[in-house]
């Protein structure tokens, strides 16, 4: 429970009448004569006076338009006049505060009482108005002798005070108002179905976008799985082409034996053969016999294919034949490591 002295105000202002303070400001928003939404529904008037006819919209001149609404003017000698000054804080309960100064002040009786006000000036302490106060059967009285109406309903009665039209209640005043009713109704339904196409559009905006993003999701999928495919086949070339330059390392620094002995094969004679090959690196270890080997090593020093040719060991006679023993080594061409 909640203690009766609890304090409510935020920020200067008290919060149990936050409600109220909000439909008084929808009020003055809307309803109110000086209303800017006001001066462009409101239905005109036609204001029927002694020096004449003129239009009015929303308590000022306008020029002459077709309107269904007549209103006359009551001379001042039927109208009570006061100038009040009330706190900013009866606002929202503006209306009930007027009725009862008009109980207070009215020298008619109740049921004989119509009265209308304006607001002047507001500050920050105080309201400025005005308040007329008119005995109805005295206003039919004038009206029914001027106009020669005996309807009440059939027009509206304003007062004219410091160049300010007010309005009497208890006329005629709810034709126009619910013409502005209706109008007031009119443009809000307009404007719903404005914001709700704008909605409909932005929702529909929305849902190709994210109908474009879900496809740019997809193909960036797509994409980030081709260009993992693309790496992994990138990083196979990669190591394909490092094993296939180690291997023509490892040939450069190591030939093949096939080849060379096939190469020492076409090169050699009949009356030469090999009895041993030995291949290291770049060098060759090349023993065999042959009826001349000092040709056979000219022979082979010839070859482009062969850096170098010397023997490793003198040639000598193989007693009992006429072949000679020769020992060689072979430097080859080949890059270097």
């Amino acid at each position: 429970m909640f203690e009766s002295g609890q304090n409510w105000e935020l920020f200067g202002y008290d919060m149990r009448n936050v409600g109220k303070h909000f439909k008084a400001a929808w009020r003055e928003l809307l309803w109110a004569y000086d209303s800017p939404v006001r001066s462009h529904l409101d239905e005109p008037v036609s204001l029927r006076s002694p020096s004449g006819v003129s239009c009015y919209q929303a308590g000022q001149p306008c020029s002459d338009v077709e309107t269904s609404c007549v209103a006359v003017v009551l001379p001042d000698e039927l109208v009570l006049t006061r100038t009040l000054r009330l706190p900013a804080a009866v606002e929202a309960d503006l209306e009930s505060v007027l009725a009862l100064e008009v109980n207070s002040s009215s020298p008619f009786a109740a049921a004989d009482t119509g009265y209308g006000w304006t607001l002047v000036t507001r500050d920050e302490q105080f309201l400025h108005l005005i308040l007329v106060i008119v005995s109805l059967s005295s206003a039919m009285t004038y009206i029914g002798h001027e106009y020669g109406s005996h309807d009440a309903q059939a027009q509206e009665a304003w007062v004219e005070v410091e160049d300010r039209m007010i309005v009497v209640r208890g006329f005629g005043e709810h034709r126009r108002e619910d013409c502005y009713r209706r109008r007031l109704f009119k443009v809000a339904t307009m404007l719903g179905a404005a914001a709700l196409v704008l909605l409909l559009v932005a929702a529909s905006g929305a849902g190709f976008k994210k109908l474009e993003l879900e496809n740019l999701e997809a193909i960036a999928v797509v994409a980030e799985r081709e260009a993992q495919q693309a790496t992994r086949m990138r990083n196979a070339l990669n190591a394909a082409n490092e094993m296939t330059g180690a291997v023509e390392q490892v040939s450069r620094r190591y030939p093949s034996p096939h080849l060379e002995l096939a190469r020492l094969s076409q090169l050699l004679a009949d009356d030469a053969y090999v009895e041993r090959l030995a291949v290291n690196g770049q060098e060759i270890d090349l023993r065999g016999r042959a009826a001349d080997a000092a040709g056979v090593m000219q022979l082979l020093t010839k070859q482009t294919e062969y850096a170098a040719v010397t023997a490793a060991s003198a040639i000598r006679k193989i007693p009992g034949t006429n072949l000679e023993q020769f020992h060689l080594k072979i430097q080859l061409k080949g890059a270097a490591i």
